[in-house]
């Protein structure tokens, strides 16, 4: 796994022999399934702690001022504490890398094999946040949605659940109009 040179103010001190002891992970605070994996993330056991910050955010700006915080949006990043900048599927992995329960599944995913399959991953991601996105362009009205960004269906929507035959819809009854004056105040 090798970090991307970074371009602050210090320089790059030598960020592939240095130690990593904590891990910064600048995530989309706008995206359901950045916010989901975030979530994820933390709850997890880590070997080495994991930070998260929004991308983009002011915090991230006076934290990391040599990073091209655009970009930060646009491709997952994460920032070692010595230096070292991963971007894409390295950053997936050494995130992955920091977790206990996941890092014999950072050293698979970090073998030329195993980096394929991060690199489909997160280009599916990708993929997944790039039609959000246009939906939200197109201006798609969304309802609350869910942690990992699928629907929430309301039982006051007119949905239900039964058990044998899944979801139905019943429209919910229409108001009546009260343009004539006649609806009741009580």
């Amino acid at each position: 796994m090798t970090a991307v040179p970074t371009t602050s103010a210090q320089g790059d001190r030598g960020a592939a022999r240095v130690p990593v002891r904590r891990l910064t992970v600048l995530y989309d605070a706008d995206c359901a399934l950045c916010a989901f994996v975030r979530n994820w993330l933390v709850r997890q056991p880590q070997l080495v702690p994991l930070e998260p910050v929004a991308a983009g955010s002011a915090e991230a700006a006076a934290r990391f001022p040599g990073l091209d915080h655009r970009a930060t949006l646009e491709e997952i990043t994460v920032v070692g504490d010595g230096g070292q900048v991963y971007r894409g599927a390295a950053a997936w992995i050494v995130t992955l890398w920091a977790l206990r329960e996941h890092r014999p599944l950072a050293h698979r995913l970090s073998t030329p094999a195993g980096a394929k399959l991060a690199k489909g991953a997160v280009l599916a991601a990708a993929k997944w946040r790039g039609a959000r996105r246009e939906e939200a362009g197109r201006g798609v009205a969304r309802r609350k949605e869910t942690g990992w960004g699928g629907r929430v269906y309301y039982a006051a929507d007119g949905w239900s659940f039964d058990p044998q035959h899944g979801w139905t819809y019943t429209p919910p009854p229409t108001p009546p109009s009260c343009a004539d004056g006649s609806c009741s105040t009580d």
